[in-house]
């Protein structure tokens, strides 16, 4: 539900006093600069004439203004919290970790406030968040032709059930039911904003999803069952191709995406997909442009249904659809994550001609 913004001098009241209450739920555009900040930015406060405040992102991007680089709106909330901040480097700096609540309390943190920042911003607890990273020390170790039980040990896990459980959320099936050389090969590729699981027979890819995309295990389920093939855990060329690609992506070289694809899903489906690669890096659009843009546009349910069911993300630029209102909405990996791909791919948009800086 949409947050229904206050009066222009309730809220300019609130940026002069950088109160919290209204981050992420309002925005202010200052027209003098063209430059939209959340509330709480610790830059010198505009006149209030030249205050514009919107409720999302999207209406100020769509409106021609860019983002603060003081207070980085589009910035995940996460790293602008310290505590959020700290307990991630402290999993980075520490991986083998068995993380309990205790762990939190003696870094100074509060276990329910940790659990609720995480629950936000992420969709799932610190606690989970690190279970999930053991998890990736299993994955890689039965990658390697290890046993069951060692990838077990590997992820930190003393319960070879609640191991079988924890990986079948991953992977949509139990570690006995991954295939040393299956049709089709998974693979974990780290990224800036999550790890993510790749799935490629020899030739092309087929799935690139966050990890912690709560359909992931569904569609490599329904994956597996369109090509009538087994799921291992191994590399191919096409992955090696992603991840290269994706390190281009992600330090600011190239948007451009060459690996090949396979598309499962309905011609209607495909048709929304090739449409979306057509948006360039750096632009956005609605749902009802895209509907336009393959020329049915009376389908703008249909449409936002396709978008949602796309299952090769970022390559398959479905963060580029916004809401009918502007407003970020409608992405499997998390709206902090959506905020964030398109403030990486301001950089990769193409200057306006004829405008002056």
């Amino acid at each position: 539900m949409m947050f229904d913004l206050p009066d222009h001098n309730t809220l300019y009241t609130a940026l002069l006093a950088r109160n919290t209450d209204y981050d992420g739920r309002a925005y202010v555009c200052v027209t003098s600069t063209g430059v939209f900040c959340r509330l709480t930015c610790p830059a010198r406060k505009p006149k209030q004439e030249n205050c514009l405040f919107f409720a999302t992102i999207g209406e100020c991007i769509e409106a021609g203004f860019r983002a603060c680089k003081r207070c980085h709106p589009l910035a995940p909330s996460a790293e602008a919290d310290p505590m959020i901040a700290a307990l991630l480097g402290a999993l980075d700096a520490r991986p083998d970790v068995r993380w309990t609540e205790t762990h939190v309390v003696r870094m100074g943190f509060d276990p329910s406030t940790v659990r609720r920042s995480f629950k936000r911003q992420f969709g799932m607890t610190f606690l989970e968040m690190a279970r999930q990273r053991r998890l990736r020390e299993g994955f890689e170790s039965l990658g390697a032709g290890e046993k069951v039980i060692t990838a077990q040990q590997d992820a930190g896990f003393e319960s070879p059930s609640a191991f079988r459980r924890a990986f079948a959320r991953l992977l949509g099936c139990a570690p006995a039911g991954i295939v040393k050389d299956g049709l089709l090969q998974a693979d974990w590729i780290p990224t800036p904003l999550g790890d993510m699981i790749a799935v490629a027979d020899r030739t092309h890819l087929h799935l690139l999803e966050f990890v912690d995309r709560r359909a992931l295990p569904t569609e490599l389920t329904r994956l597996r069952k369109a090509v009538k093939g087994d799921l291992g855990i191994g590399h191919t060329e096409p992955m090696d191709q992603m991840r290269e690609e994706l390190d281009r992506y992600f330090s600011g070289e190239s948007a451009k995406f060459d690996t090949p694809l396979v598309m499962h899903g309905t011609e209607f489906t495909k048709e929304v997909w090739r449409a979306l690669i057509e948006i360039p890096a750096g632009e956005t659009r609605t749902y009802t442009e895209l509907a336009q843009a393959i020329g049915k546009p009376g389908s703008v349910r249909a449409v936002a249904r396709a978008n949602g069911a796309n299952q090769i993300g970022l390559v398959i630029p479905c963060h580029r659809i916004l809401g009918m209102d502007g407003a970020l909405t409608g992405y499997g990996g998390g709206l902090w994550r959506k905020q964030s791909l398109i403030e990486i791919e301001r950089r990769y948009a193409k200057p306006e001609t004829g405008r002056t800086t």
